[in-house]
């Protein structure tokens, strides 16, 4: 497959990150998820000391969108560095602002050029999010994220992938999940229509059937290998 960018938008619980991960497991991109990539630089017991990464700690672990100029620059780091080492990448949710996609798609049209970037708007409704992400685990061993909808145990315990502990995560819990809808639809909605005056089509997915089947809609619209 040529080098490409595929750009998943959503509100929490649409399945961003299951798509991107289906992506990455053919073999075909990497999957930059900004919330883990952000999330593993805020607990880095290296970085601990930086006054930057303790206050956007705080708004990361209460569901507030970081600093749009933070974000972007570590973004843009990791961007260029993919980019130069040829990988394809599958974004889920970012760029979250228009701060950041004002700065970021340029970055991303010079490096995969615009023909070459796929946006794709992943659609259900807030109780459907809600209900999504309250019952959500992941596993704190390979970070696979266990679909309760789909899981035949009750309080499942374990990983049906390597059988490590899994976790609900703070960004999870019903109060959080409904201040971060809010923030999408305020902050990351509006970079819509920024991309169609780029020249870019966004692709719109209802997500409510299972993500194998939303995964055979979105491999059609990309290239064949």
């Amino acid at each position: 497959m040529q080098k490409i960018a595929v750009i998943f938008y959503g509100p929490p619980g649409s399945g961003k990150g299951t798509q991107a991960n289906l992506l990455m497991q053919k073999g075909e991109l990497i999957h930059f998820d900004t919330g883990r990539f952000l999330e593993a630089i805020f607990y880095d017991p290296k970085r601990q000391h930086e006054k930057a990464v303790q206050r956007e700690k705080k708004l990361f672990e209460t569901g507030m969108l970081i600093t749009p100029s933070f974000v972007t620059g570590e973004v843009i780091n990791e961007v260029k560095r993919m980019a130069a080492a040829k990988w394809g990448l599958a974004f889920s949710g970012s760029p979250r602002t228009m701060y950041e996609a004002e700065r970021v798609f340029p970055v991303l049209e010079k490096a995969y050029g615009k023909k070459n970037i796929y946006i794709f708007r992943l659609f259900v409704r807030p109780e459907d999010s809600i209900k999504r992400n309250s019952n959500r685990r992941i596993c704190l061993v390979c970070g696979a994220i266990m679909l309760s909808a789909y899981h035949p145990a009750n309080s499942p315990k374990r990983c049906p992938v390597c059988a490590g502990p899994l976790y609900r995560r703070t960004l999870d819990k019903p109060e959080v999940i409904k201040r971060r809808i809010m923030e999408y639809r305020e902050r990351t909605e509006p970079i819509f229509a920024y991309v169609k005056k780029r020249g870019h089509k966004i692709r719109v997915i209802d997500a409510r059937p299972a993500p194998y089947k939303i995964f055979k809609k979105i491999v059609a619209q990309l290239p064949k290998k």
